[in-house]
């Protein structure tokens, strides 16, 4: 017999969280917070909004304006899954959850001007669950995407192409049964393999050749706005991994709060993960010697004993912010509060 374990109870309650916040008005949104997370949550996001504290606030600073701005929201959800946080000596349960937001871009969101079209919102979810409520969620998601949409492109071109966000190629993501211990072993496995490798940036091989270590060499690196995705370990490496590298100096240890798979599924997030100096030409712009903050999730997908889908979602103007340019005030003309 299989050996499984089943994380169902936790699933349902954040698909429910996610059907009661589709069918929402604006004004009843308070009340589903109530309903599913903690009064005192913790809520992780992307810059300007960077921590939030409390149920209410998250739906007040959040939640409300987003619906009130793109109308009849939806959430279309690629991959869900859970498990326990490998990085934990506690029982920590967390559900992941990534697709995207879509919705008809109806006010302005963040001084972006709205479009009165269809528009996407690429997100990913971590919750942490204890005593069916949420506490704890950092949800990460992709505004220079929606800015693009909007006409409104804030960045230089990318080194690779960022065109569309699809789930997974093997339209298996969303992990509603129980799944075999042992496939999220392996998955975990080979995760932190990788990191072991990418945390070095000087493994001693040739970058293919580390990358060959953990990746299928059709892999595909789903990056965001800014840098793109991009195909195969070859392009991989020249589009995105190898100028990353050289762009960079002085990068600390990779820190994860949560670090967890289920069946062929995984993956991670930081606050933040790691810090680094830029050195010059990342994105187009210049040394400054000066570290930031790099605010990360990793999505994975596994195919037999190696990697083979990388959704990836890097807060790019929280970085940018610490380095002194504010993205979205260059962008729109409006200043954002620090974070």
């Amino acid at each position: 017999m299989v050996n499984t374990v089943s994380f169902q109870s936790e699933k349902k309650l954040v698909s429910a969280f996610h059907a009661a916040l589709d069918s929402a008005k604006e004004q009843e949104v308070q009340f589903v917070m109530s309903q599913f997370c903690a009064s005192d949550l913790v809520w992780h996001g992307f810059q300007p909004f960077n921590q939030i504290n409390g149920a209410e606030q998250v739906a007040l600073q959040f939640w409300q304006p987003l619906k009130s701005s793109i109308t009849n929201l939806q959430n279309r959800i690629d991959i869900m899954f859970a498990g326990q946080n490998s990085l934990s000596d506690d029982a920590d349960i967390w559900v992941v959850s990534m697709g995207n937001l879509m919705g008809l871009f109806d006010q302005p969101w963040l001084d972006i001007r709205p479009t009165g079209k269809l528009a996407f919102l690429r997100y990913c979810a971590f919750y942490k669950i204890v005593e069916e409520r949420i506490v704890e969620t950092a949800m990460y998601f992709d505004i220079p995407h929606l800015m693009v949409q909007a006409g409104q492109n804030p960045f230089p071109p990318q080194t690779a192409a960022h065109l569309l966000q699809p789930g997974p190629r093997t339209h298996d993501g969303l992990l509603f049964s129980e799944q075999p211990v042992e496939e999220g072993k392996k998955t975990m496995a080979v995760i932190n393999a990788m990191i072991a490798d990418l945390g070095q940036w000087d493994s001693g091989l040739s970058l293919e050749d580390e990358l060959a270590r953990s990746w299928h060499d059709d892999m595909i690196w789903w990056g965001p706005e800014g840098i793109g995705a991009t195909y195969t370990i070859e392009r991989y490496s020249m589009q995105h991994s190898g100028p990353f590298r050289a762009s960079f100096k002085d990068r600390t240890k990779t820190k994860h709060v949560c670090r967890l798979a289920e069946g062929r599924y995984g993956g991670f997030f930081g606050w933040p993960n790691f810090t680094a100096v830029p050195t010059g030409g990342f994105m187009g712009m210049p040394a400054t010697g000066k570290a930031s903050e790099f605010r990360v999730i990793d999505i994975y997908r596994r195919a037999g004993d190696k990697l083979a889908e990388n959704w990836i979602f890097i807060d790019l103007l929280h970085f940018w912010k610490g380095q002194g340019v504010d993205i979205l005030a260059r962008t729109t003309g409006i200043e954002t509060p620090c974070g």
